[in-house]
């Protein structure tokens, strides 16, 4: 594919046109070998959220461009970056690139503590899409685990979010008390009950209070007998009464396989009461 955007990047920039399916490397190259340094900031942005490239025929080495321009500008940790790089969180929604969700969170990471303000605004707007929202509450935890300063801002953030649980879907929530525990954010734990308490949080992403309450060490073991996660992540988007319907089938299939354990059981109980009668 040729477009016109290929034809306007200068060097050192323009090589990374080339480097094709990022799949091929094992870890993320230190794209700074090749000369990159701020005063490339600008156009590794322009690349990075270059419309024609992002859409690029999925077979071209060129649709991967963006990804290596961002990747470079977490390296270079551009602050210059942070909001532009916001406009492609819509993708993840929209067009399903895993890529956005999976890597831009680690770049946020790498720039680090500047770039919590506009994340925690991004997040608190509930116009944009569910999985946008969860990459910005992953690129605060990315900022928190990587930087001790930043630690406490950024679960102040998440924390802050998950205060309005009442008005966040469940599965942003389940994101938020998940990526808290991965903080080790145990000052988090009175919102995180209220939340469950609620019953506003999807269990089937980061488990139950009682989970939580284990991981945080406020509690040794679970008292009660663990949830089925993945059914419960299912109410809400099926029928009335088909998660129960399920769960009571899954539970009659289960005793019949009981029922059938239970029969060489006994029967190998029966021939030892036989053998001792004999004797």
């Amino acid at each position: 594919m040729t477009n016109e955007s290929t034809n306007t990047y200068p060097p050192p920039i323009d090589k990374l046109l080339t480097y094709g399916d990022a799949r091929n490397f094992r870890e993320w190259p230190d794209y700074l070998q090749l000369g990159l340094v701020p005063e490339h900031i600008p156009d590794l942005i322009r690349m990075a959220t270059d419309n024609s490239l992002n859409e690029a025929g999925p077979d071209s080495r060129e649709v991967w461009a963006p990804l290596h321009a961002w990747r470079a500008l977490g390296q270079l940790r551009a602050e210059a970056a942070v909001e532009p790089l916001l406009t492609l969180l819509h993708r993840i929604d929209e067009h399903h690139d895993d890529s956005v969700g999976e890597e831009l969170p680690q770049v946020y990471g790498m720039i680090g503590p500047a770039a919590i303000p506009t994340l925690a605004a991004y997040l608190a707007d509930p116009a944009h899409g569910l999985y946008a929202r969860i990459a910005t509450v992953h690129s605060l935890e990315q900022i928190g685990r990587r930087h001790a300063s930043a630690h406490g801002a950024c679960v102040a953030a998440l924390t802050g979010q998950l205060e309005r649980f009442a008005e966040n879907d469940p599965t942003l929530n389940g994101f938020l008390v998940s990526y808290l525990l991965d903080l080790k954010a145990v000052e988090s734990a009175p919102a995180i009950e209220r939340a469950f308490a609620a019953g506003r949080v999807d269990i089937s992403v980061a488990g139950d209070w009682e989970d939580v309450q284990v991981e945080f060490g406020l509690k040794s073991a679970r008292e009660t007998p663990r949830p089925d996660y993945a059914l419960e992540g299912m109410r809400g988007s099926m029928p009335e009464g088909f998660v129960e319907a399920i769960t009571q089938l899954r539970r009659s299939i289960r005793k019949a396989e009981k029922k059938a354990e239970a029969k060489p059981k006994q029967a190998a109980k029966s021939r030892k009461k036989n053998r001792k009668k004999r004797r």
